[in-house]
């Protein structure tokens, strides 16, 4: 389904305003996200599409030290029945806004044809009191959950993935190096237009001055990402996979860069050191696509074939 050219701007006028997000107060953060996450989740639903009939969707709540955090799960209705899916642990963008919900096309579609479990993490967004470490922290803890309790999931471990976009790329690649470190084998890594750079030197890419201001105000966005991602005293290289040690020895990655975006150097360049550390990496580029273009099929021509590959690519590391 591709919608209307009228279609879109009516739906845009229903769209919250942005707020100027160099002075945003936490209560302005606080009011934007509800009122950007209830469009997003609804309206949007004009231009994400309807979820893959082939898939059942659930929310459930994992136990974690601390704190209970929701998770959105997609199983494979055809083999509900199975006790041996893979596991497919994905992490949705937005930094600071954005939830599970706004993923269901590809969640769904990955979790009916693949089949396998996905899971989504209902991550801590990035707030005043919830920085960029409490988010990794949710998406690690997720993974080793499962995991540990791999037959109440029906999953089989052997054969576990993550995937992230955007902010969640860089929550999934910090993932994906802890998952190393702790012995954890898994098989694919799929990084969606990742920002992977929260050091001050995350500005310093052509993509970012070339696309800071068009097709969306994206400098601002990423300058109050930073903000909130990494308060003062925090060591911001430790969460920078671009500025990680050692990047060898990780699952195989798949990274996806739409070209028409202000972090697709991040994505470049972080393909670029995966491959010289000796990880398998894929690096595939979608000209004139836009950041998030994976969830916007009815206004972003190559969300479908960017879903497929993928797809295709996690196919082929799952399999048996």
């Amino acid at each position: 389904m591709t919608i209307s050219e009228a279609d879109m701007h009516q739906l845009l006028a229903t769209r919250p305003p942005e707020p100027d997000f160099s002075v945003i107060t936490t209560e302005e953060l606080f009011t934007y996200r509800e009122a950007e996450n209830r469009f997003r989740s609804a309206a949007m639903r004009t231009v994400i599409g309807e979820p893959d009939p082939g898939a059942a969707i659930d929310w459930q709540t994992i136990a974690l030290p601390g704190r209970d955090l929701p998770v959105r799960v997609y199983r494979p209705v055809a083999d509900g029945h199975r006790t041996d899916l893979p596991l497919v642990v994905h992490v949705h963008g937005g930094a600071f806004v954005g939830t599970a919900v706004q993923c269901d096309l590809p969640n769904s579609h990955f979790a009916a044809h693949l089949p396998a479990v996905v899971v989504s993490v209902e991550h801590r967004l990035l707030a005043p009191d919830s920085s960029l470490a409490d988010a990794a922290d949710d998406g690690w803890d997720v993974l080793d959950h499962i995991l540990r309790h791999a037959a109440q999931w029906g999953i089989d471990p052997a054969r576990t993935a993550v995937v992230g976009e955007s902010c969640g790329g860089l929550i999934t690649a910090l993932t994906a190096i802890r998952a190393r470190e702790a012995g954890l084998e898994l098989k694919a890594q799929v990084l969606v237009n990742p920002a992977v750079d929260v050091t001050e030197a995350m500005f310093d890419y052509p993509s970012i001055t070339e696309f800071a201001t068009s097709p969306t105000r994206a400098l601002l966005t990423l300058q109050l990402f930073r903000r909130l991602a990494v308060p003062p005293g925090t060591d911001s290289r430790a969460l920078s996979p671009l500025h990680a040690d050692d990047l060898s020895g990780l699952a195989p990655a798949l990274v996806v860069v739409p070209t028409l975006d202000a972090v697709a150097d991040h994505g470049r360049r972080y393909a670029e050191r995966l491959q010289a550390a000796g990880t398998p990496t894929q690096h595939s580029e979608y000209p004139g696509a836009k950041h998030g273009f994976l969830n916007l099929p009815g206004i972003e021509p190559q969300a479908a074939a960017a879903q497929a590959e993928i797809l295709a690519f996690l196919h082929t590391a799952l399999e048996r």
